[in-house]
C-alpha cells in the first residue's frame, strides 16, 4: 500500500487526530488493546474511493535490479559519473531515514511501558551515511535516561537513592530486558512479525520484521560501542563525498561477485570493506581522511569518551578538521583501491585506521582488521583464506579491467568501466557449471567412479608388465 510519514507542528494536533481515530474491528475481544501511532486510512463509503482518486508519487524504498543499474551506468560519459550515479541510486533517501526514526519511536512506545525514560535510537547503516536502500534497521534500546545527570550535594544528613533490582551481571540484565521487550513486541506490537529472541549471541538482540515499513529490525540493549562506531563513520562520510562514493561502489562490486552475503559465514562483511576503504584513503600521499588518532588529538579534554574501558574519543566538530588538498577523482580512487589491495601483503600486515599504516599481524588470521575501539578484536576474524584469495584475485582482475577502459564513454552500448565490474565473474559462472555437474544422478556418479578406478588398475597393471618385460629383455 501507500504510506505517508506525517510530521505535525503541534502536539495538540496529534491528540485531536487520535481522538478522532476509532478501532475498526467489530469484534473487540479479538483485538489487542494497544493503540499505535501508525494509523490506517480507510473510506467511510464505497463512493468516496472513486471521488478521491488522485495521482500519488511513491518514493522508492529499495535499490534497482543489477541489470537495470548496469544499463544506466553504461549510458553515462565517464567512470566518475558512474560512481556518482551508483551512489545516488543506492543511498538512503531522506524519507526513508525519517521512516526509520518513526519505527524506532513506535518501538519506544512499547518499551516505555516498562521503562518510561527509555528511548530507542537507530544506529549502523541507518544513520552512518553508508546505508543502502533496503538495509536492516539496527536499533539501540537506551535505558539510561538518568545517565549523565549531575546530582547536587545534599546539605542534610540524609540522601535519597532509587531502589533498584540487583542482578549478578550486566549481560543477564540485558538478556532479561530483551526477553521481556521481545515478548511484548511479539504479542502486542502491531505489524511486528517473525520475532526471534537471540539472547545467547555475543551481543544479545531481538530480531523481527516490521511489515508496514518493510524493515528487517534488530533491537539491542547494550551496544554503546556500536553506537559510537556509527558516529565515527558519520564523521568520515561527511568529510568528503568521495568517501561514500567509493564505499558504495566497492560494496556493490563485492556483493555482485559473492564476496559478501546476508547469511553469516566466512565472507567479508560490509563493515570490514568500509574499514578497508577508509584505510586506503588514509594511505594516499595526500590523505583524503585523517587517522582515528588524529581525530582523537583534535577532540580535547571535553570530548573524551570512555565506553566499557575502551577509549572511544574523537572530534565530532567537522570544522576543526583540516586536510591537505587532494584532487584524485572517484574513478582514479576506485582503480587504485583494487591495485592497492591486489598487492597488499595480507600474510604479514594488518589494517588499522587508528594509526593509518600497516602493522604486523598479532594473530594468524588470513585477514586482520583491527576494531577501531576494541583494539584487541579483529573485525574480520571470520574470513578464511579461500575468501581472502578470492577477494585478491577479483581486485586484480578489476584493476586490469579499469585499465583497459577509456576514461570517457567508449563507442557502442556494451558495459564498460564500473558497469563492466558488476558483470558476473568467470569464476562464478564456472562455479554454477560445477554445481550443475554435481547434480547428476548418484548412480551415474558411482558408475563413473568405478570406471575410473578400473581404468587406474589397468594402467598400473600395464605399467608393471612393461617394466617386467623391459628387465627381461635387458
Amino acid at each position: 500500500g501507500v504510506h505517508a510519514v506525517v510530521e505535525f507542528s503541534e502536539k495538540e494536533c496529534i491528540a485531536a487526530l487520535q481522538d478522532g481515530t476509532r478501532i475498526l474491528s467489530t469484534n473487540h475481544e479479538s483485538t489487542v488493546p494497544f493503540k499505535t501511532r501508525l494509523l490506517t486510512l480507510r473510506f467511510n463509503h464505497p463512493g468516496d474511493q472513486a471521488a478521491a482518486q488522485m495521482s500519488v508519487k511513491c518514493l522508492k524504498q529499495s535499490t534497482i535490479p543489477i541489470n537495470e543499474l548496469i544499463q544506466k551506468l553504461s549510458s553515462v560519459d565517464s567512470i566518475d559519473q558512474q560512481v556518482d550515479l551508483l551512489t545516488r541510486e543506492y543511498q538512503l533517501t531522506e524519507e526513508n531515514i525519517r521512516l526509520r526514526f518513526l519505527v524506532c519511536s513506535l518501538l519506544k512506545d512499547i518499551a516505555a511501558a516498562y521503562f518510561p525514560e527509555s528511548s530507542v535510537k537507530p544506529f549502523g547503516s541507518s544513520v552512518n551515511t553508508f546505508g543502502k536502500l533496503g538495509c536492516d534497521l539496527d536499533m539501540f534500546l537506551d535505558l539510561d535516561g538518568n545517565s549523565g545527570r549531575k546530582v547536587g550535594k545534599t546539605a542534610g544528613p540524609y540522601i535519597l537513592e532509587y531502589q533498584m533490582k540487583q542482578v549478578s551481571s550486566e549481560r543477564m540484565v540485558t538478556q532479561s530486558i530483551l526477553s521481556v521487550i521481545g515478548e511484548c513486541i511479539d504479542q502486542f506490537g502491531p505489524g511486528c512479525v517473525g520475532v526471534q529472541k537471540i539472547l545467547n549471541a555475543r551481543c544479545p538482540l531481538v530480531r523481527f520484521s516490521h511489515q508496514p515499513s518493510g524493515f528487517q529490525c534488530d533491537l539491542t540493549a547494550n551496544n554503546r560501542i556500536a553506537m559510537r562506531s556509527s558516529e565515527l563513520l558519520y564523521v568520515y562520510g561527511s568529510l568528503d563525498p568521495r568517501v561514500r562514493a567509493l564505499v558504495f561502489s566497492v560494496r556493490c562490486w563485492a556483493r555482485v561477485h559473492g564476496l559478501t552475503s546476508s547469511i553469516p559465514g566466512a565472507w567479508i562483511t560490509n563493515f570490514s570493506l568500509t574499514m578497508m576503504v577508509l584505510f586506503f584513503l588514509q594511505r594516499r600521499s595526500s590523505p583524503i581522511i585523517p587517522t582515528l588518532d588524529q581525530l582523537k588529538s583534535l577532540a580535547g579534554t571535553d570530548g573524551k569518551c570512555i565506553i566499557e574501558g575502551h577509549d572511544c574519543t574523537f572530534v565530532t566538530n567537522l570544522s576543526k578538521i583540516t586536510l591537505p588538498e587532494n584532487t584524485d577523482t572517484p574513478g582514479q580512487l576506485l582503480q587504485e583501491f583494487f591495485e592497492f589491495y591486489g598487492n597488499f601483503t595480507f600474510s604479514k600486515n594488518s589494517i588499522n585506521i587508528r594509526k593509518g599504516k600497516e602493522q604486523n599481524k598479532p594473530e594468524a588470521s588470513p585477514l586482520h582488521i583491527q576494531n577501531p575501539f576494541e583494539q584487541s578484536l579483529n573485525v574480520s576474524k571470520n574470513v578464511n583464506q579461500t575468501q581472502l584469495e578470492k577477494f585478491v584475485t577479483l581486485a586484480r582482475d578489476s584493476a586490469w579491467t579499469l585499465q583497459q577502459n577509456e576514461v570517457s564513454h567508449p563507442s557502442g552500448t556494451h558495459p564498460w568501466g564500473l558497469a563492466a565490474l558488476l558483470l558476473p565473474s568467470v569464476s562464478q559462472t564456472a562455479g554454477k557449471n560445477k554445481n550443475k555437474r554435481k547434480r547428476q544422478p548418484a548412480s551415474e556418479r558411482i558408475k563413473s567412479l568405478l570406471d575410473s578406478i578400473k581404468a587406474s588398475k589397468v594402467t598400473k597393471t600395464t605399467d608393471v608388465f612393461c617394466k617386467s618385460a623391459k628387465k627381461k629383455s635387458l
